[in-house]
């Protein structure tokens, strides 16, 4: 798993903690306070601290779901106050893109440009998975350093400390378990399941959740479990939650199994409740009784005692409710935009002197077959063949009337997504699981239906093109790269490069062409150099916001950037890279 997520930082920062207020409540007090995770990449979060009781406590990391209010949602403050009162130390603080940590946030609208929890989390996701991270990798770091923060606290028992989250912070509350050797215990509630319910159901879900290469390596669900044992865990589901109960049964069943065999059998314990998702009172009293049992040594019924939640401006932090128009800080895509930019100059493409290398890289990198030869039985034909890919119909006919030979490899029209989620994110997020790319699935198409067009009695095989439109023009600049003999290339409307989606700190539609650690290797301009001396187009490139963009960094003497006019015909615009004889 850590090899997936690219790592933990391998040295911790000074925490530069600091209480920013608070206030005082019958039985406990909270403390509003702001430490750093990263050099300049704050936490925003609450202590409710006991003031009834001998201390040192037992403790709690209050780990968020994906309430736009992060820690100080109604639900999750019950959770707090609840277990304050019962004498726990809490921590609750806002997971990225979330409460008072909005890492998209637009000081003139006063709110994400994305809307927090899951956009934010997408966005940010897309751009770590580039650089052969995650941004499961943040999230856990920010984990690892609050219970840094919660062992400077003389109220707090550090032996005794546990991690407590629903649905999103299940989520955090799993990988936790299996990365914070600390933690005496953990709850993760409305999140634990199987992926194969999980995909049969409502399919991948938040890219925190998206660890690359996992269901290839064997792994589920239960693999968190299996990490932290023998230290209890506590599986929590609702029986009509959209992660499927089904899946949760038989994780829970396959976690007992494995404690059993540890000689732990009391350690893995579940509880199931017949409603939605969310953290219910049902659940939350299960996870009191279940902490009280483990860190206490009670074993006996929780019950939540009635309780008033807190106004949110009263949790805050920072002056302003937003750390991006308070103290400022560091966001996962300005630590990632500096982690692309340290890779980009030491990729492997600079390092490679052979073109052989680095067609190896790229098939290895995008797990597509290497070229294949087909024999021909025709004698060559005179055609120009052109291999389409996105390109719209209209421009397709206009080919085939002006008398080429076209054969179209269009990437799949993609199903609405569920849960929010667009169809080409859970597309993708399916192939990453399984170690493979939507991008290297359509290569590999466009490679059968390239070799079929040569072999077309019609076409003359030395004069067959490449053309992608949008996304698919990286496939079609890939399939250059990889095929020496297609005659010219041409991408049109297309991203500028892998790296460019780093550096930008929005971006729209890239989904589909994310290759997971491909920065470590090289990058769309990288692939001039095994395309080169044939043409190579990009028609209208564009920025990953979807702009008009510059290819700065495509060499000039070998790349030609043109403008299509609106309302001029394929042959018209492009009649120089379609007919050799005009070049």
């Amino acid at each position: 798993m850590a090899e997936m997520i690219g790592g933990l930082p391998e040295a911790r920062g000074p925490l530069n903690a600091k209480v920013t207020g608070g206030f005082a409540r019958p039985g406990y007090r909270v403390e509003n306070v702001v430490f750093d995770s990263l050099p300049g990449f704050r936490v925003t979060g609450n202590l409710y601290v006991p003031t009834t009781g001998p201390g040192p406590f037992p403790a709690v990391l209050g780990v968020a779901g994906h309430s736009n209010n992060g820690k100080a949602s109604a639900t999750y403050q019950h959770a707090w106050i609840s277990l304050a009162r019962r004498g726990y130390v809490v921590l609750a603080y806002d997971p990225p893109g979330q409460g008072e940590r909005l890492e998209y946030y637009d000081p003139e609208l006063g709110r994400s440009r994305l809307s927090p929890g899951v956009n934010e989390h997408t966005a940010a996701g897309l751009q770590c998975l580039l650089t052969g991270t995650a941004i499961a990798r943040y999230f856990i770091w920010d984990g690892v350093r609050a219970f840094d923060y919660l062992a400077t606290r003389k109220e707090v028992d550090p032996k005794r400390v546990a991690v407590a989250g629903n649905s999103g912070g299940g989520t955090q509350a799993a990988l936790l378990a299996a990365f914070e050797p600390r933690l005496a215990a953990a709850v993760s509630s409305c999140y634990m399941t199987r992926w194969k319910e999980l995909m049969d159901g409502p399919g991948p879900q938040d890219a925190e959740q998206i660890l690359p290469g996992f269901l290839s390596a064997g792994l589920d669900f239960v693999d968190y479990v299996k990490a932290f044992a023998p230290r209890p865990f506590l599986m929590t589901s609702a029986i009509r939650d959209y992660f499927p109960i089904a899946g949760a049964r038989a994780t829970y069943e396959a976690a007992k199994a494995h404690y059993e065999t540890l000689d732990a059998p009391g350690r893995m314990s579940f509880f199931e409740y017949d409603d939605t998702h969310g953290w219910s009172q049902p659940r939350r009293e299960a996870a009191y009784r279940f902490l009280d049992k483990h860190l206490k040594g009670i074993d006996a019924p929780a019950k939540e005692e009635p309780l008033e939640t807190e106004p949110e401006a009263l949790l805050y932090a920072t002056p302003t409710g937003q750390l991006a128009s308070s103290f400022g800080s560091e966001t996962v895509f300005t630590v990632n935009r500096g982690l692309a930019a340290q890779m980009y100059g030491r990729r492997r493409a600079l390092a490679l002197k052979q073109p052989e290398e680095l067609r190896k890289l790229i098939v290895e990198r995008l797990n597509v077959p290497p070229v294949s030869k087909v024999a021909r039985t025709a004698a060559p034909g005179k055609a120009t063949g052109v291999l389409t890919a996105g390109v719209p119909k209209v421009d397709v006919e206009a080919l085939r009337a002006a008398g080429f030979v076209v054969k179209t490899a269009d990437p799949p029209a993609y199903a609405s997504g569920r849960s929010g989620y667009t169809g080409a994110y859970q597309a993708a997020a399916r192939e990453w699981l399984y170690g493979r790319t939507l991008v290297g699935n359509h290569v590999a198409e466009m490679q059968a239906a390239f070799a079929e067009l040569r072999a077309d009695p019609a076409v003359d095989p030395k004069r067959v093109l490449v053309w992608g439109r949008g996304n698919a023009g990286v496939s079609a600049l890939v399939l250059a790269a990889l095929e020496p003999d297609a005659a010219g290339v041409m991408a049109e409307q297309t991203v500028i490069g892998w790296y460019a989606i780093t550096q930008w700190r929005l971006h729209e539609g890239m989904a589909g062409i994310v290759v997971p650690g491909v920065l470590k290797d090289f990058d769309l301009p990288d692939l001039v150099n095994l395309i080169a001396p044939r043409p190579l187009w990009l028609a209208d490139p564009r920025t990953p916001t979807g702009a008009r963009a510059v290819p700065v960094d495509y060499p000039r003497a070998w790349v030609r950037t043109v403008e299509r006019p609106e309302g001029w015909a394929v042959t018209k615009a492009f009649g120089a890279w379609l007919e050799p004889s005009k070049r």
